[in-house]
């Protein structure tokens, strides 16, 4: 089949875009090399929806940060995935500090951010009562939020695949034949199949750059920033109700302590170069230094009560000279006609990705020189897993009695029944492996982090999928669960 656009990656921002191009009567396909979406940066950030005073005024990273957040609230109404709007506190902690606070609150009056004002140290503790007494005030920002980015991005993209978009995944781009060599169409070859397009979208993150240069499009490089976090279980919950940042500095926006859209706390990150894309390690020192800086906001944090660490890699966009490039990369390449980058979306990203859909669109009915029809059966709307543990009484009794797989707790910690884990693996974009399963229904992520679970998730995808145990998988790849019978 021949597709009007291709697009490489199915990460948060792919997926808006997705979502965005099947409002209309085109043919759309997404190529990911993973076997799901949200498998890159998109799974491992801090689930921030930034209110947008940091981007430098002017900037397209500004102007999409303001307009992706307001947004959120309709689209996680319309695609049922978790979003609050519990406001952000840049805190400081001395003169120099509030200076930059300051700075931080001109530059989001001209990026067009609203609710936002400097508080004192009274009204900072009264909206904060574990807050360092060190702290002497801060900018609130009342339209920053916070979602689950990998839950939204399941939703956008399942919703996007209703609409008529195919996602072919485990499909690695090995090499992109420019049109000139086949009337005018872009072919992009994965080693399992062709693509035929007459556009290409590139959302490929931190391998963004190999795709451009693929595609002899323009030349720039994405260097990889390792971030560490760790998460505190759900009984620390009322340790911080806002998402509170220290003043940032060159490489971001420092170390954070925030709510996390299922209840837990959040902190991190910390900021390490690397030359490796798919570091993904955890170390002592890091873990101690993120602790450390994150105590100078709230002290004492409750070590013991730290149920998983991990990390998560920012694609960090320079220029041919070795210059920081301080922006998005979205635009229609001189070169390589109706090939687009979308590039270099580190932080901000999650946050404008909405907004992000809605200008990709236009470059691309640019690009392709028409005029798009709408689809007249495109629906807005995605129907999501009912949870059991949020629902109530009389509820649960209801759903256990229109499907009896709603009385069986699978996830003792997160209260997640068998029900949500097959829904979750029989949906348009199914889960098929543990890790799947652990982002759309949240099994595994409890306390004991899926150590009483997993068993019985193991046997749940093996029976649903009609495969053996020994073929299910953490995350894909070689990540087999189980060696081999030993009865």
């Amino acid at each position: 089949m021949t597709y009007d656009v291709a697009i490489i990656g199915a990460g948060i921002v792919g997926s808006c875009i997705a979502r965005e191009l099947s409002k209309y009567k085109l043919a759309v396909c997404m190529v990911e090399k993973a076997d799901d979406v949200s498998c890159g940066t998109s799974k491992a950030n801090s689930g921030i929806v930034h209110a947008g005073y940091d981007p430098i005024p002017g900037s397209l990273m500004a102007k999409l940060n303001v307009e992706g957040t307001a947004m959120y609230k309709k689209l996680s109404q319309e695609l049922h995935f978790d979003y609050k709007n519990i406001g952000s506190l840049v805190v400081g902690f001395s003169d120099a500090d509030m200076e930059h606070i300051k700075k931080l609150y001109d530059r989001g009056i001209a990026n067009g951010v609203p609710g936002m004002k400097i508080i004192n140290q009274e009204e900072l503790r009264k909206l904060e009562p574990n807050i360092s007494e060190e702290a002497v005030g801060a900018l609130l920002a009342e339209s920053a939020g916070i979602t689950s980015p990998y839950q939204a991005t399941w939703a956008v993209a399942e919703n996007a695949v209703q609409n008529g978009v195919k996602l072919f995944l485990e499909n690695e781009v090995h090499e992109i034949v420019p049109p000139e060599t086949r009337d005018g169409y872009w072919t992009i070859k994965t080693g399992q199949m062709d693509v035929v397009c007459r556009c290409v979208i590139n959302v490929a993150g931190l391998f963004a750059d190999k795709i451009s240069e693929m595609a002899g499009a323009r030349k720039f490089t994405i260097k990889p920033r390792r971030g560490e976090y760790f998460l505190l279980d759900n009984k620390c919950s009322d340790l911080a109700h806002h998402t509170l940042f220290q003043c940032p500095d060159e490489k971001g926006k420092g170390v954070l302590v925030t709510p996390t859209a299922d209840g837990n706390i959040l902190v991190g990150p910390s900021a390490d170069d690397d030359e490796d894309k798919t570091n993904t390690a955890t170390t002592r020192s890091g873990q101690e230094i993120i602790t450390e800086k994150a105590e100078k906001t709230i002290p004492n944090i409750p070590k013991r009560n730290i149920i998983n660490s991990f990390s998560g890699v920012r694609a960090i966009p320079y220029d041919e000279n070795g210059n920081v490039i301080k922006d998005f990369i979205i635009e229609e390449d001189e070169k390589a006609k109706r090939f687009i980058n979308v590039a270099g979306i580190c932080s901000p990203g999650l946050s404008a990705a909405p907004a992000i859909g809605l200008y990709v669109a236009g470059l691309v009915e640019k690009a392709l020189n028409v005029k798009f029809e709408k689809n007249p059966d495109f629906t807005a709307i995605r129907k999501g897993i009912e949870s059991f543990k949020h629902a109530s009484d009389k509820r649960k009794a209801e759903l256990i009695e229109e499907n009896p797989l709603y009385g069986r707790i699978i996830c003792r910690c997160e209260m997640i029944t068998e029900a949500e884990i097959v829904a979750a693996i029989h949906s348009p974009v199914g889960a098929r492996d543990l890790d799947g399963v652990k982002r759309r229904t949240r099994a595994g992520m409890g306390r004991c982090q899926s150590g009483f679970c997993s068993p019985r998730v193991t046997e749940i995808i093996s029976r649903e999928l009609s495969i053996p145990m020994t073929s299910v998988t953490k995350n894909g790849g070689c990540s087999y669960i189980l060696n081999s019978k030993i009865r």
